[in-house]
């Protein structure tokens, strides 16, 4: 079992950045897959990053690519989102979230363990 939890989220204008992070408590952090989601009002969560247990694979949405980095620290129990050249359209819920797999997943079915998620909110 791991609990996750988000931080990070706020009001940024568009062009800004933020950070986000999710801590996680609960034994084995490094053998999970983790990943982030999010969910604007009336859509469906979708991904937007996702990292191996090691850290050497990561994916990314096509619309995030260039803009997001997915990075974790083991030690630290924690992965992180840096969100660059913020866009309204990324205004959402994040979330994260943990697979046993330990692989960089994209498929949302696949992850077991959620947080309660963050909100962005872009303006423009």
């Amino acid at each position: 079992q791991v609990q996750l939890v988000e931080s990070g989220g706020g009001l940024v204008q568009a062009g800004g950045s933020l950070r986000l992070s999710c801590a996680a408590s609960g034994r084995a952090f490094s053998a999970y897959g983790l990943g982030w989601f999010r969910q604007a009002p009336g859509k469906e969560r979708e991904f937007v990053a996702a990292i191996s247990r090691s850290g050497g694979s990561t994916d990314y949405a096509d619309s995030v690519k260039g803009r997001f980095t997915i990075s974790r620290d083991n030690a630290k129990n924690t992965v992180y989102l840096q969100m660059n050249s913020l866009k309204p359209e990324d205004t959402a819920v994040y979330y994260c979230a943990a697979n046993t797999l330990g692989i960089a997943t994209i498929f949302r079915g696949t992850y077991n363990y959620w947080g309660q998620g963050t909100q962005v909110t872009v303006s423009s």
